[in-house]
C-alpha cells in the first residue's frame, strides 16, 4: 500500500483532534503537578495514535470509502488488524508502567471506538456522536495523558480486596481536570456538528439521525456558535480559580478570527466550503491554550 492511500484511509489531517489533547495534557501535567515522563508519555502516544487511526479506517470501511482511495477491502482489514494490534500492545505496555486504572479506562476506550463507528447503529449515526466524539477525544485523552504521569499521587485509586472493590477519587482534582478539559471537548464536539450539519440531507437519505436531524439545521447551527464561544468561558474560569497560568488569557486573541469563521459557517453550511471553519476554530483555540499553557510553565521558570 502507497504511503498516500494509507493516510487517505486513516485521514491522517484529522488526527489534530486527538494529539492536540495529549499535547496540552502535558503541558497541564507538567504546569501544575510538575510532572513529566517521556517513556510513559511515548508508549500513551503510540496506542492512542493507533486506536485512532485505526477506528478512522473501520469507518471509511464501513462506508466502502476505502475503494475511492485505491485500497482493497482485504487490504484495509490487514491495516485496520495491525493498528489494533500495537494499540492494544502498547496499551498493556502502558499498564505495566502504570496502574490498572489505565487497563479499565483503556477497554472503555476500545469499546467505544468500535461502536462509534461499527455496528448496527454506530454512535456517529446517532444524535450522541457529538457528545461521545468531544468527551472520549477532548476529555479522555486529556485525562489520561495527566494521569499517567500522576498517577502515584493517589488522586484516582481504583482497588480490590476481600471481595469489594474500592474507587478512590480526589473530587477537587477530577473536576479541575474536567473544567481544564472543556475548551477541548467543546471544539472537537464542535467539528463533527459541523460535519453533521453539512452532510443533513444526505444523512436524512441515508437514514442517519445525527443531532442537527433532531434540533433541525438552524438550531445546530446556533449551537455551533455557542459552542464556539463556551470554550473561552471555562478558559477565564480557570485563570480566575487559579489552575491556569494568567498567560492564557492570551487565547482570548484569537476570538476574531473565531468569530469570522463563526459567522462564516452561519452564512453557509457547505462541506467542500466552510465545514473546515469548524477544524480551524479548533485548531486556532486549542493550539493557543497549549501554548500558553506552555508559556505559562516558562515564566515561572523564570521567576523562580
Amino acid at each position: 500500500m502507497k504511503r498516500e492511500a494509507f493516510f487517505q484511509l486513516v485521514e491522517i489531517q484529522t488526527k489534530v483532534a486527538s494529539v492536540i489533547p495529549f499535547l496540552t495534557g502535558i503541558a497541564f501535567t507538567s504546569y501544575r503537578y510538575q510532572e513529566f515522563d517521556p517513556m510513559i508519555i511515548g508508549v500513551f502516544f503510540i496506542s492512542l495514535l493507533c486506536l485512532d487511526m485505526a477506528t478512522t479506517a473501520i469507518n471509511n470501511l464501513m462506508d466502502l470509502k476505502v475503494l475511492e482511495y485505491g485500497v482493497s477491502v482485504k487490504q484495509a482489514k490487514t491495516v485496520i488488524g495491525v493498528l489494533l494490534s500495537v494499540s492494544m500492545v502498547t496499551g498493556l505496555w502502558l499498564v505495566y508502567l502504570t496502574d490498572i486504572v489505565v487497563l479499565l479506562i483503556g477497554g472503555i476506550a476500545f469499546l467505544v471506538g468500535a461502536l462509534y463507528s461499527y455496528g448496527p447503529l454506530p454512535i456517529s449515526q446517532t444524535p450522541f456522536g457529538e457528545a461521545f466524539s468531544g468527551f472520549f477525544m477532548g476529555m479522555l485523552i486529556f485525562f489520561v495523558t495527566v494521569y499517567i504521569q500522576i498517577y502515584e499521587l493517589g488522586f484516582f485509586i481504583f482497588s480490590y480486596a476481600d471481595q469489594h472493590i474500592y474507587i478512590n477519587i480526589h473530587i477537587i482534582e477530577f473536576l479541575i481536570i474536567g473544567l481544564v478539559s472543556l475548551p477541548l471537548i467543546l471544539g472537537i464536539a464542535n467539528i463533527m456538528l459541523a460535519n453533521n450539519t453539512c452532510d443533513l440531507a444526505e444523512d436524512i437519505k441515508n437514514k442517519r439521525h445525527t443531532l442537527p436531524y433532531y434540533i433541525g439545521k438552524d438550531n445546530a447551527v446556533v449551537l455551533f456558535e455557542v459552542l464556539a464561544y463556551l470554550s473561552y468561558l471555562w478558559i477565564i474560569v480557570g485563570v480566575v480559580i487559579e489552575v491556569l497560568p494568567i498567560i492564557t488569557l492570551l487565547v482570548l486573541l484569537t476570538l476574531y478570527p473565531v468569530k469570522k469563521n463563526v459567522d462564516a459557517f452561519k452564512a453557509l453550511q457547505e462541506k467542500s466550503k466552510t465545514f473546515v471553519c469548524a477544524v480551524k476554530n479548533f485548531v486556532l483555540i486549542s493550539v493557543a491554550y497549549f501554548l500558553t499553557i506552555l508559556l505559562g510553565i516558562v515564566v515561572r521558570i523564570i521567576i523562580d
